[in-house]
């Protein structure tokens, strides 16, 4: 909330950019992205005593029925939606709107066990009281389709002729991101038909999911109005590779980047191999989290550059996790990890909040990784993706969910009411579509995540 002195001043402010309505936006445990709307006016009062929402869309599920967890079995219940003001933006595309992401209160006025937001928050500053901060980027793939269901291009993936569709759309596109002040760094046809991927800057973690929020809604909202709709679901063509959403960090201590600059594995300090390592140890049981719909396992398959196995290596495309040194120059500012599993299914917070927990887990056990690979490790023999500790990730959202229940620092991390309500929204979907056939996931799938 702002200081209650600058609270009038701000309002003017948005009201001389003409802004009526504000859209504030949560996502919930099936990572749907949930609004309510406010004049203008209720600003100054959403931010003291926050607009009501029922405590239920903690366990809301993907199909919008509701899950049952502990404390959440009942229809009674009221959760205070309050807009963070300081990151409200008026929207380049749609005149008279502004948006807000909201941090989740209960009537007390304390904040709710079940924030993800707010758990994000509590990991960053876990972290910087241990003198470690984040940078991280989203760096979400996307398809659109025109009104007949036909994808905007045909290939070649990545060529000029795969961009001619879509020049308009995307020159307006970059000025509506600048304007709101998400700096674009670039954009390019994808390898699957439609498909397109965004690079954004780098940003604090909090900052970051924000703006990838933001970002997903400015590229949805100005597709429809050049006649496009967006996905960013895992699959939304079947046969094609699928969305991803790599998420890119680096951690730092004191101004030093911990992924350059080192005497460890490909000049990894020694405190950045250890939250690393921490990142590679946890993956496996965190992947119901990374990539956590019934259609993300469509996706997460060898040989299509998603990281399916635990692995590593230096821009090894195919490892969940790529080193990106950066060029001769720019290291310094530049080298970090891509997390590949992740997808559009995933929540923002929840992936930066359980990538940081693991990587500070790493860092507090002092643990180190195994050599890196360069090869596909779909290639390797038993025996070497044993020696570089490289497993296949969990093939199906019902194993991964195994693997999440026994996760001890998810537990720990996202606390009790949080981590079992993420698993009764998430054993619903697997109950619910685990035997639909890929034509059916696809269909359910492509515009709940749009």
């Amino acid at each position: 909330m702002l200081p209650d002195d600058s609270n009038d001043k701000f309002v003017d402010l948005l009201n001389e950019k003409g802004v009526k309505l504000i859209a504030c936006t949560f996502v919930d445990n099936a990572s749907v992205t949930r609004v309510k709307i406010i004049p203008l006016r209720k600003l100054e009062s959403a931010t003291r005593f926050g607009v009501g929402a029922s405590s239920l869309f903690a366990v809301f599920a993907i199909n919008d029925h509701i899950a049952s967890s502990p404390g959440f079995d009942s229809p009674s219940g009221d959760m205070r939606l309050i807009p963070d003001s300081r990151v409200v933006i008026p929207l380049a595309f749609a005149p008279g709107w502004a948006w807000a992401p909201v941090d989740q209160y209960d009537q007390e006025g304390n904040i709710l066990s079940v924030c993800q937001r707010g758990i994000l928050k509590r990991v960053v500053r876990d972290a910087a009281a241990q003198g470690i901060t984040f940078k991280m980027a989203y760096e979400p793939e996307f398809t659109l389709l025109d009104d007949d269901d036909e994808p905007a291009h045909k290939g070649p993936g990545y060529s000029h002729w795969a961009l001619i569709p879509a020049e308009e759309f995307i020159h307006n596109l970059v000025d509506s991101l600048e304007e709101q002040g998400i700096l674009f760094e670039t954009i390019h046809p994808e390898y699957a038909i439609g498909q397109y991927e965004i690079s954004i800057a780098s940003l604090a973690p909090v900052q970051a999911a924000d703006m990838y929020i933001l970002l997903r809604l400015t590229i949805r909202q100005l597709a429809r109005q050049y006649g496009y709709y967006v996905s960013f679901a895992p699959v939304v063509i079947r046969g094609e590779v699928g969305n991803g959403c790599h998420l890119h960090f680096s951690a730092w201590r004191d101004g030093q980047n911990l992924m350059t600059g080192g005497t460890g594995p490909e000049g990894l300090t020694e405190e950045g191999e250890a939250l690393v390592a921490g990142v590679y140890e946890h993956l496996h049981e965190l992947i119901a989290i990374f990539a956590p719909s019934v259609l993300s396992y469509e996706r997460l398959q060898p040989g299509r550059w998603s990281g399916a196995f635990t692995s590593w290596g230096w821009e090894n495309r195919e490892a969940a996790l790529r080193l990106v040194k950066g060029v001769v120059g720019t290291r310094e500012k530049a080298a970090n990890f891509e997390l590949k599993p992740i997808d559009g299914t995933s929540n923002p917070y929840l992936v930066p909040a359980m990538l940081i927990a693991s990587a500070i887990d790493g860092l507090r056990r002092d643990l180190h990784l195994p050599a890196p690979i360069q090869a596909d490790p779909a290639t390797l023999s038993d025996e070497a993706q044993a020696l570089h500790g490289i497993r296949r990730l969990p093939t199906n959202l019902g194993d991964a969910i195994d693997e999440l229940e026994c996760s001890t620092l998810a537990r720990t991390t996202l606390g009790d009411d949080l981590f079992e309500a993420f698993l009764a929204v998430r054993r619903l979907e697997w109950e619910t579509f685990g035997e639909r056939d890929i034509d059916e996931l696809v269909d359910i799938y492509r515009w709940r995540y749009g």
